[in-house]
């Protein structure tokens, strides 16, 4: 079985890496773009779309295209702010950690563990909306796929996870082409589309009625009010999901890292403000109309493309970048678990590294998190965005915040202008998160705002286990070791095979007490049988029958221990198993599992050993 299992992992995983060649998985600039950047880049394809989705129900298709511009300018001056704080966070905590390591260090414990809560439930959402989104472009460019959303999305968080398991550059690697092939179409598209609207014959798309009155609701043409434009403004701002990250994985680039991660922090702002102001600007005048169907980029290119490869082609990498911009939540999740685990609040599996130098548990419960997430909202970005928000800009305000503490504490060279930045981002990110959570509340926004403190509870929880538990086990130098008095029993079964003599050689050899084999029988007949049998054998030791006339096996073994324990309360008592052990996986199935069920109930009896004595079957 177990060689059945390995031969697998090997397969789709990969041969394991030693300790010492983990410098060699560090990721080069390139690399890193694709790894740690595409949600940011990605976020282009529907931030556009989302921004309209709030507006069109209430004003109508016209006045939220008036409104779509602004709005953008309104998220890049918010992305330049960010991008400007997180630019000195680099070089300040060049180890990664991101928000939760500038605020463990400046905040304290608990915005401490609030920040690694919030960025939990930020990844596992970009997981789910950028499957969902990267659906979507694809049921917009293929008819028969719609109305089969949820299959193909965890179809390919499979394929996403099964990537990231083999190891950072790996995935790097493989997703790297889609990410600039999706970079240079969306620029072709941005600067082709741009040049036709200018044209003296140009005419924009006009206005679907019929994909339009999906939207529409009772008070269809009102007048945009100031938290309308609040709610669109906190839709668009999901543009900045993943900004963030290239904060938290400095350690995953080469050195000089804090160098490398900052300039691959520019490019990937660059990109991302060029494109999503771009966009804007064309749908302003390209005007397409919001549609369940087909999204707003889908139509665009269209109109600019044609029917032709490059529409395809546009189609195909927006809805590869927009899959695999989950790689960035499967890049930075599990370093962060890693971190937080490593300080004691979340299981400590978690800062294990796997086979392939991956935190491959990380990885794995991502995966659970957010294929279980896609599932609930049946793959739609616009029920997923409210709860994507809060998560996102509550860590940033939180890294800023800890910052301006951080510069205050450290001074040094220009440190008025340093900490004036963070304290712009603190401010402004902090605006961001009320208006996210007062404008999107009852859309979904409240569900991430209860999750966080939920999680926090449970980080403290496991926290105070782990304490527990170290002053339980805790031991100081020149302690005494007291001599061990020991009892042992070997557990016989009805049909005496060649597991028994070890099990009673090892018996014998432990200068014990008190030494006897057992026998659990459902009858009398059993039980004298099985005496008869063991007076055949001349055993050196002598035979205990248990009568079970329930024919149950745990609960007679432990009344016999406990009544051994009466004869010396003090003594250790080691229970000997007689197991054989079968080497093909189906094989285990047409053998009870009495021993197991029995060692699992004796594990927790106190001052109890349980040994297994294994034969192989040849």
């Amino acid at each position: 079985m177990y060689a059945s299992y390995s031969g697998l992992k090997r397969l789709l995983v990969g041969p394991p890496l030693p300790s010492h060649a983990e410098g060699h998985q560090r990721l080069t600039k390139r690399v890193a773009l694709a790894v740690f950047a595409t949600d940011a880049i990605a976020s282009t394809a529907f931030a556009t779309q989302e921004i309209l989705a709030v507006i069109v129900p209430v004003a109508g298709m016209t006045a939220a295209l008036e409104y779509l511009v602004p709005i953008s300018l309104a998220v890049i001056a918010l992305l330049v702010i960010v991008v400007a704080s997180y630019f000195q966070t680099i070089y300040a905590y060049p180890s990664g950690g991101g928000s939760y390591i500038v605020s463990r260090e400046n905040l304290g414990r608990l915005p401490s563990l609030v920040a690694g809560a919030s960025l939990l439930v930020d990844y596992t959402l970009t997981v789910s909306v950028s499957i969902a989104a990267g659906v979507a472009a694809v049921t917009s460019a293929v008819e028969p796929l719609r109305g089969h959303q949820v299959p193909l999305g965890i179809a390919m968080i499979l394929v996403i996870t099964l990537a990231n398991l083999r190891g950072a550059k790996e995935s790097g690697r493989l997703f790297a082409p889609p990410t600039y092939a999706y970079v240079a179409l969306m620029a072709l598209l941005i600067v082709w589309g741009l040049y036709k609207t200018m044209q003296p014959d140009f005419q924009p798309l006009p206005i679907d009625e019929t994909a339009l009155s999906q939207f529409f609701t009772s008070g269809t043409g009102q007048a945009v009010t100031l938290f309308l434009l609040m709610r669109a403004f906190s839709s668009g701002a999901v543009a900045l999901s993943g900004v963030e990250a290239i904060s938290n994985g400095i350690q995953a680039f080469r050195k000089p890292e804090s160098r490398n991660a900052a300039i691959t922090l520019l490019v990937a702002a660059t990109i991302l403000g060029a494109f999503f102001f771009g966009i804007a600007v064309l749908a302003h005048r390209i005007q397409p109309t919001l549609s369940a169907d087909q999204t707003i980029l889908s139509q665009m290119g269209h109109y600019v493309f044609g029917n032709g490869p490059l529409y395809i082609a546009l189609q195909a990498a927006t809805a590869l970048i927009l899959i695999l911009s989950a790689n960035t939540a499967f890049a930075d999740f599990p370093r962060l678990s890693g971190i937080i685990a490593g300080d004691g609040y979340m299981p400590r599996q978690l800062s294990q590294r796997g086979d392939r130098l991956v935190l491959s548990n990380g990885v794995l419960v991502l995966a659970i998190a957010a294929g279980g997430l896609f599932v609930i909202f049946a793959g739609d970005v616009t029920a997923l965005i409210p709860l994507f928000a809060v998560g996102l800009f509550l860590s940033f305000t939180l890294s800023q915040a800890g910052m301006v503490v951080h510069w205050w504490r450290l001074r040094g060279r220009q440190w008025r202008l340093k900490l004036a930045v963070n304290a712009l981002g603190t401010v402004t990110t902090g605006l961001v998160t009320l208006i996210v959570v007062t404008s999107k509340f009852t859309e979904g926004a409240w569900i991430p705002a209860v999750l966080i403190p939920v999680i926090v509870m449970v980080f403290l929880g496991v926290r105070r286990h782990y304490d527990r538990v170290g002053r339980a086990l805790a031991i100081e130098p020149g302690v005494v070791v007291d001599p061990m008095r020991q009892a042992v029993i070997v557990l016989v079964g009805g049909r005496f095979s060649k597991g028994l003599l070890p099990a009673l050689a090892f018996a014998e050899a432990q200068n014990a007490w008190y030494v006897r084999a057992v026998y659990v029988a459902s009858d009398p007949q059993d039980a004298d049988r099985v005496r008869r049998r063991w007076q055949e054998f001349h055993f050196q030791i002598d035979l205990d029958v248990i009568d079970s006339p329930y024919r149950e096996l745990g609960s007679p073994v432990l009344d016999y221990i406990e009544q051994i324990d009466e004869l010396d309360p003090d003594d250790v008592i080691t229970v000997v198993i007689p197991e054989f052990v079968v080497h093909k996986w189906w094989e285990q199935i047409l053998h009870n599992q009495s021993a197991l069920w029995l060692k699992a109930r004796l594990h927790f009896r106190p001052n109890t050993i349980v040994v297994s004595i294994p034969i192989q079957i040849d």
